[in-house]
């Protein structure tokens, strides 16, 4: 499997309206005004690393992973094309776009947008960050203001820019409303989407998410099985669940075929975001067996 949508960080040093969010021990962080549990409360020192994250993908048998960014986090470019030379095979990561200027594009695969926070909501103004990835070969990431408020300036990039693969992260943010006029820009040739989220979108129903696998059958009928990829939102979502859940209650449906599983799972995303040879993943046996 990939999964198209994971955090890493060594040190979390970011913002969240004006205000700052850090480590605070224990798992939790200062999150603007409040304190939050923004990890599993066992990752005791604030550090999100990629060999943690790697011992969670080879137990729940995944084999690759896309490493968006999040202005709550701050920066992490340098330390994430450090992973990407580590472990080529089996990462693919972004530079963050900050409306200072243009990321570096050396050492990365794409470029992350956080389109509901920008200062200025008209993603027209990005045009040179997709200028820059056309040039490039890079994909990119984009989380978007709720509904439709940005959808037509992201229509007018991606059919300015037909070379450049764009991924729309959260599912569209599938709870809110009009979280399908997200979902039919992926009927553009270029514009995929990545569940990275979902989980947390529909926390209150919790697992096994049986709305979410709905709105998987919605967006599926919207825009074709073949734009739609699995992703986790790791690690904020581990604070309510394992990582292996964050994937197997799609393999457990009974509402999506075999073929379609193997799409959201699989094939997608290792066609989007041109992943190479993965390594074989065992089945581990756990204690509680």
């Amino acid at each position: 499997m990939i999964d198209a949508h994971v955090h890493l960080w060594l040190r979390q040093q970011g913002r969240v309206n004006g205000l700052p969010v850090y480590d605070l021990g224990g798992g939790r962080s200062q999150f603007g005004a409040e304190a939050v549990q923004m990890l599993p409360p066992y990752m005791t020192d604030g550090v999100n690393s990629a060999g943690r994250l790697l011992a969670n993908m080879d137990f729940a048998q995944v084999a690759g992973a896309v490493v968006t960014q999040e202005y709550i986090d701050g920066n992490q470019d340098a330390y994430l094309r450090q992973v990407r030379a580590d472990h080529p095979d089996r990462f693919r990561v972004t530079a963050l776009y900050e409306e200072r200027g243009l990321p570096d594009p050396r050492g990365v695969d794409g470029i992350k947008i956080c389109g509901g926070r920008l200062g200025n909501p008209d993603l027209t103004a990005c045009a040179e960050v997709f200028a820059l990835a056309d040039r490039e070969g890079l994909f990119v990431a984009i989380d978007m203001a709720d509904g439709d408020r940005q959808t037509a300036s992201l229509r007018e990039l991606a059919q300015q820019y037909p070379g450049v693969r764009v991924a729309i992260g959260h599912f569209g943010m599938v709870t809110r409303p009009g979280w399908l006029e997200q979902i039919r820009l992926a009927r553009l040739p270029n514009v995929s989407i990545e569940a990275g989220g979902i989980t947390w979108l529909f926390n209150s129903e919790f697992y096994p998410y049986p709305s979410a696998v709905r709105a998987i059958l919605t967006a599926r009928d919207t825009c074709g099985m073949d734009k739609l990829m699995w992703g986790s939102d790791y690690p904020r979502t581990m604070t309510v669940i394992t990582y292996r859940m964050s994937w197997d209650f799609i393999e457990k449906s009974p509402l999506l075929t075999d073929e379609e599983k193997q799409l959201f799972l699989h094939d997608n995303a290792r066609r989007f975001y041109r992943f190479g040879e993965l390594p074989e993943m065992p089945y581990i046996h756990h204690m509680a067996e």
